[in-house]
């Protein structure tokens, strides 16, 4: 069980208020019957769940964990007080957005639910909800730059493979498998956010839901991003022209094999359009 406390947030301020009328919003009746009596909150019982601390909006917006220490009503609002759990990181709207269903968050079709000050209650186990989806802070590298917490966009499929011509037909292929799911393909060269081409490329691989990594020609620059992308945590594909491009110590993952003509590269496609169904659950 935890609270959902809707609302604008200024961290330095550890109180709040809200009207007393937006109280259960978007919250199951038989647990706003069971927390209320004489058509009132029973807030001291509210206080002892864990609490998401969530502004309005579905991106770039804060939110944060913790817990309602003190809360009251007067007249027609509610006013709390709040601390944050230290141990669990800030997180992103848009992040915990992509998981809503999972949170009960998901209660209005147009999602109001995530654009309407409101405090709601739901019946889930929100810590264990955080140790399977959250990731703690990270150690940071020092040859390129990553946040200190994860923002992956769940239709980001980032592509690594050489920079050459000779691969247009490859990309459009993964590019034709991925649209087939829902998904969306972008790849470094496409890319100049910073002055370093490795920053951009480790942002790609760091936003993507899925990896497709062409090992194709032994490329090392391939490898390497292949390297990061493990590293980091995200779902990789790799495919090649010849299974003798794969290294030693990629062999124990699958790779899809393909030829660089059209029948070849429908078959990539096809392929990859099985594989990512498989990973996003489309």
């Amino acid at each position: 069980m935890f609270n959902v406390i809707m609302r604008a947030y200024d961290w330095n301020d550890p109180t709040g208020t809200l009207q007393l009328d937006r109280m259960f919003y978007y919250t199951d009746q038989e647990l706003a019957a069971r927390f209320s009596a004489d058509g009132r909150p029973l807030l001291d019982q509210l206080r002892a769940f864990p609490c998401l601390f969530i502004p309005e909006g579905r991106g770039d917006e804060i939110c944060r964990v913790g817990t309602v220490t003190a809360a009251r009503i007067t007249g027609n609002e509610v006013r709390y007080e709040y601390a944050l759990d230290p141990d669990v990181p800030p997180m992103t709207n848009g992040s915990l957005f992509a998981l809503r269903r999972q949170l009960d968050m998901d209660q209005h079709r147009y999602h109001f639910d995530w654009s309407t000050n409101h405090w709601a209650v739901k019946d889930v186990d929100l810590y264990r909800f955080l140790l399977r989806n959250v990731n703690p802070r990270r150690m940071r590298p020092s040859v390129f730059n990553i946040p200190e917490h994860e923002a992956i966009d769940p239709n980001l499929v980032s592509v690594m493979m050489p920079f050459s011509p000779g691969f247009a037909g490859v990309y459009e292929a993964i590019q034709a498998a991925a649209a087939a799911v829902g998904l969306q393909t972008n790849r470094a060269d496409n890319v100049w956010e910073h002055h370093t081409v490795i920053q951009d490329v480790v942002n790609l691989i760091d936003r993507a839901r899925i990896v497709v990594c062409d090992l194709t020609g032994k490329n090392p620059n391939v490898f390497y991003e292949a390297g990061i992308a493990h590293t980091l945590g995200r779902e990789v594909i790799m495919i090649t022209q010849s299974e003798h491009d794969v290294p030693f110590d990629l062999r124990h993952h699958r790779f899809l094999p393909y030829l660089p003509n059209g029948e070849g590269l429908a078959g990539l496609t096809e392929g990859l359009r099985g594989r990512m169904a498989t990973l996003v659950g489309r």
